[in-house]
């Protein structure tokens, strides 16, 4: 297993690296952190340029603090990890390029995606072909692992995933509405794939846990939307009790700005997201409300635990941002794929490594238990944080999280998946 107290190398060596990395990703050619020796290379296919270009830095660099780790603890049998990764420039079709030329071409024996869900689609569909382990760190659409009909022998998701956000968001925002009477919902969320996946299935919960709310209207500003004007003004038209949103990185950003100008939450409007409690997001913004409700993404505080700290640490001294859901799930991805190097006593065989993930448990700094599990029926994991809290405007954060009970997530979870036809 990645020792979590392994040392890492210094803010200086790691941000030179970084530089170079960012030169040579300029030329169209692979950004490699190296090792010394015979090498396992892990290739990365991600988003690294453009307005969420914090997903793929962040995943970038929890990946790069993992390996690291793993490294100098002396890798698997001496052999060390080296990572590739690669820019799609947040491109569908150019993610499927990059993961095949990554196998093909540069040698790379694992895949780890942290692409969006746009992207993790099309990597999905090639890592079925080439057979080799994948692990998705970043897309939270359901369908990619629950739907039995995309099931790839390979491929696992160490990443949270729309359905159970939905059910404990759903219960969470059902209770807030029945104590505050907020019968009047809109939602405006990206129009793709994740969007409308994860705003249909947080409704669906909050009408079941609350059926009296109604949704007046919907909003789907199209993924990295330029100018937001459109969509703040038909909020103020038409005057809803409470929004939810899967708006998430720069897009959120940008539409939080402009609501902000027009101050929609002066007059008491709640908003509900699947996305804005990520440090980074939270410190862009100039001015951050107070009340505002968000799913845990990653916290620094919570769990309050030393290995929390020790993960955030070790992160910021090798990143110019702070962690995000994306870097602890990346993190976790690497954790997964050093235990299954252990149990396969290194064979980076796709399905030798995959048999050795299912079912799978790590030790985790992000979880109220101290450990994640891959479930081996759907190869996604459970057992990770999933809470709610309210924002801060200073300091900039989170607080008051409600922990999701994972019993009656799991429930509800089998429930939907007999309703979409999935079991």
């Amino acid at each position: 297993m990645t020792r979590s107290n392994g040392p890492t190398p210094s803010r200086r060596q790691v941000l030179a690296t970084v530089g170079a990395a960012t030169a040579v990703a300029a030329l169209g050619a692979p950004f490699v952190a190296r090792g010394q020796g015979a090498k396992i290379r892990v290739g990365m296919p991600t988003i690294l340029s453009g307005r969420v270009a914090i997903l793929g830095t962040s995943s970038r660099d929890a990946a790069t603090l993992a390996v690291n780790r793993f490294n100098a603890a002396g890798g698997f049998g001496g052999r060390e990890v080296e990572l590739v990764v690669r820019d799609s420039k947040g491109q569908p079709d150019e993610a499927a390029r990059v993961t095949r030329d990554l196998v093909n071409t540069e040698g790379c024996e694992i895949i780890i995606d942290a692409e969006a869900s746009s992207g993790s689609f099309a990597v999905h569909e090639v890592v079925g072909e080439l057979g080799v382990l994948c692990l998705h760190t970043c897309s939270e659409t359901s369908a990619l692992t629950a739907d039995p009909k995309l099931h790839k022998p390979t491929a696992f998701r160490a990443a949270r995933q729309g359905i159970h956000d939905a059910v404990a968001g759903g219960k969470y925002a059902a209770n807030i509405a029945k104590r505050d009477n907020l019968m009047k919902w809109m939602t405006c969320s990206p129009d793709y794939a994740y969007g409308r996946d994860n705003t249909a299935q947080f409704v669906e919960y909050l009408k079941i846990f609350a059926p009296e709310i109604e949704v007046v209207n919907e909003a789907w500003p199209k993924l990295f939307e330029p100018d937001y004007t459109a969509y703040v003004t038909r909020v103020l038209q038409v005057q809803p009790d409470a929004i939810y949103s899967a708006l998430w990185g720069g897009d959120l950003v940008s539409f939080l700005e402009q609501a902000n100008l027009y101050q929609i939450f002066a007059g008491g409007l709640q908003w509900f997201s699947g996305g804005l409690a990520d440090p980074p997001i939270v410190n862009a913004l100039k001015q951050l409300p107070a009340g505002l409700h968000s799913v845990f993404r990653y916290d620094p505080d919570y769990p309050d635990s030393q290995a929390n700290k020790d993960f955030y640490q070790g992160f910021t001294e090798i990143s110019e941002t702070e962690p995000t859901n994306w870097a602890w799930q990346t993190y976790t991805a690497v954790q997964f794929i050093d235990q299954a190097l252990g149990a396969t006593s290194g064979n980076t065989d796709g399905q030798a490594l995959a048999d050795a993930i299912k079912g799978a448990k790590v030790e985790s700094p992000f979880t109220e238990t101290g450990e994640i599990t891959m479930r081996e029926s759907d190869h996604t994991i459970i057992g990770y944080p999933v809470a709610w809290g309210q924002s801060r405007p200073d300091p900039k954060g989170f607080q008051n999280w409600e922990r999701g009970d994972w019993d009656e997530i799991l429930s509800m979870e089998q429930e939907w998946k007999k309703r979409q036809g999935y079991a």
